[in-house]
């Protein structure tokens, strides 16, 4: 078991840290979008593959503020965030919830800004738009054929957008969305596939498939945890016992197929090569979907297990194989995070989602331990 005396402190310094890297970030780019390094450095040359990351810097620069109460923070997250209002309307990505909630919701929540709400609604709305009748699915950027898991962190912005508008049929898109992801792409051990295809006349589900993952039947751990955090956000949203219990399942799977010091391999079922590697941004998604999830269940036991097993994850991630706060020259915060190992993009090295996710991890626990 983690003590809780020296984890603190470990917490206190590391989030200190990722304060220092975002500024310097923020001084060396100024108005740069981080997504991930390449040797440690943030701007290069490289494929984006999909434009999905634009909030998290800037949310990172929230959590910071809403923690330390720096006026600095608050003055580049602002900045940082008005540009991506335009992207309410997107509907070339399947991550407005990840653009927006990280940004603009922790903007509206500071400040109670009608306008902000608007944004966010909008948003909602536009994600709507990627719904298909037949297959009952939010389809992703790739094709209208396909689902991803990742989709599960995005919906809550639809969850939003509907309860802010009374909208009855928003509504049901999250939740047919969800109820669709939750039978075809969450297996029975709590296991996760990262895609699944679907016939676009019939809405009949095909088959699995991957980008990331090892196989196209084996379980990514990214895409593990985007499950276990989204199926914990929907039920924040719905109530609906059936998200808590995915999400439990999916922890659950978390817990027990991980090394015990708590940060997965890039696929749970590689045996061998590239993606045996540590996921470092997997581990602090799951550190932050655990929090939440311990709050959520009615099982006692649960409830402590999901807490430990996340204060487990962020003492690890806060050592120094994890933080790069003994590296020197290295731009990001949180080492080993993995984008996409078939293309070859930010493997082994800091990715946005990654530093977002860790961030708000600490500020939980902190907050949780009351320190």
């Amino acid at each position: 078991m983690t003590d809780i005396a020296i984890l603190i402190p470990k917490l206190q310094s590391a989030l200190h840290f990722a304060g220092e890297q975002v500024r310097a970030t923020v001084e060396r780019y100024p108005g740069f979008y981080p997504m991930y390094t390449r040797g440690g450095k943030w701007k290069h040359e490289g494929e984006p593959w999909t434009h999905w990351c634009d909030g998290f810097f800037p949310g990172m620069m929230w959590l910071l503020h809403r923690r330390t109460g720096d006026a600095w923070f608050r003055e580049q997250a602002e900045r940082y965030t008005t540009p991506l209002a335009p992207r309410q309307h997107d509907r070339e990505v399947h991550d407005l919830g990840f653009v927006f909630m990280s940004t603009y919701h922790h903007w509206y929540r500071l400040t109670r800004d009608p306008k902000l709400r608007d944004v966010m609604i909008q948003a909602g709305k536009t994600m709507g738009l990627r719904f298909k009748e037949q297959g009952k699915y939010l389809s992703s950027f790739v094709a209208p054929e396909s689902c991803f898991i990742d989709i599960m962190m995005n919906v809550g912005i639809i969850f939003y957008a509907a309860r802010e508008t009374q909208d009855a049929a928003l509504r049901r898109v999250g939740m047919e969305h969800c109820l669709t992801t939750r039978r075809h792409l969450v297996r029975g051990d709590g296991s996760t596939a990262h895609e699944g295809i679907f016939d676009l006349t019939t809405g009949e589900f095909l088959r699995e498939s991957t980008h990331q993952g090892y196989r196209a039947d084996s379980s990514w751990a990214r895409g593990l945890t985007w499950s276990l955090y989204g199926f914990g956000t929907a039920y924040r949203y719905t109530r609906d016992r059936r998200f808590l219990e995915t999400a439990e399942m999916n922890a659950d799977f978390y817990i027990d197929n991980t090394p015990p010091h708590g940060v997965p391999p890039n696929d749970y079922d590689a045996r061998s090569g590239r993606h045996q590697q540590p996921e470092s941004s997997a581990a602090a998604i799951a550190a932050s979907g655990l929090l939440d999830l311990a709050a959520f269940t009615p099982s006692r036991a649960k409830s402590r297990l999901y807490r430990d097993t996340a204060f487990q994850i962020l003492d690890t991630l806060t050592g120094d194989a994890f933080l790069a706060r003994s590296t020197p020259g290295w731009e990001g915060v949180l080492k080993r995070g993995i984008y996409h190992i078939e293309k070859g993009l930010g493997v082994d090295e800091s990715v946005m989602w990654g530093e977002y996710f860790f961030v708000e991890a600490l500020v939980k626990a902190l907050d949780l331990l009351g320190a």
